[in-house]
């Protein structure tokens, strides 16, 4: 599969750089995500370097049979309507604690459409479960997908969701109208 994601890459004129370590647990917080691309996009990518990453997907696209498709490539399904008492971020960090080895991508902006409200969740996730977040570009402008730096949250909420958002300010989605910054 290593070899084929990095030629499929490749023949669509990706690069792709990856120098932060294989760490056995870490949330890889992924920006801009502007379309579905980004999913196959990144996928591939993990792959071409031999890793493999779970992530988060709205429940809706979990039904027959691509739900089993999905779970089988480490998808959670994320409830649009919360039915339990217990919070996904609570979810996930049991499933952090509960791992020896767990890579997670996340989407901060939780949506391909425009919105300057980013989801804090998984720099809550990251405290508790005591994970780094690597930070993951998708440079649609460039075609060049790097994880080149560590964030380590400091516990401001506030102050590390700027921190983050001016990280990616300088990239651009598919669809550069509909990821914003600010």
């Amino acid at each position: 599969m290593k070899k084929l994601a990095a030629w499929l890459l490749k023949c669509f004129g990706w690069s792709v750089e990856i120098t932060v370590p294989d760490y056995p647990k870490c949330i890889i917080c992924v920006a801009p995500h502007t379309s579905n691309w980004d999913f196959v996009i990144g996928k591939l990518v993990y792959a071409s370097v031999g890793r493999k990453a779970g992530f988060l997907m709205k429940d809706t696209w979990f039904f027959w049979p691509l739900g089993v498709f999905f779970r089988s490539m480490g998808g959670i399904a994320v409830p649009r309507k919360r039915k339990s008492t217990v919070s996904l971020t609570d979810l996930i960090v049991e499933k952090f604690n509960a791992s020896e080895r767990l890579a997670l991508a996340i989407t901060p902006e939780g949506t391909r459409s425009r919105t300057t409200r980013w989801h804090t969740g998984f720099l809550h996730i990251a405290i508790q479960s005591s994970v780094p977040i690597v930070l993951g570009v998708i440079d649609f402008k460039t075609k060049n997908v790097f994880i080149k730096d560590t964030f380590v949250p400091s516990g401001d909420i506030e102050k590390d969701i700027r921190t983050i958002k001016d990280y990616y300010k300088p990239y651009q989605g598919k669809y550069p109208e509909n990821f914003s910054t600010e």
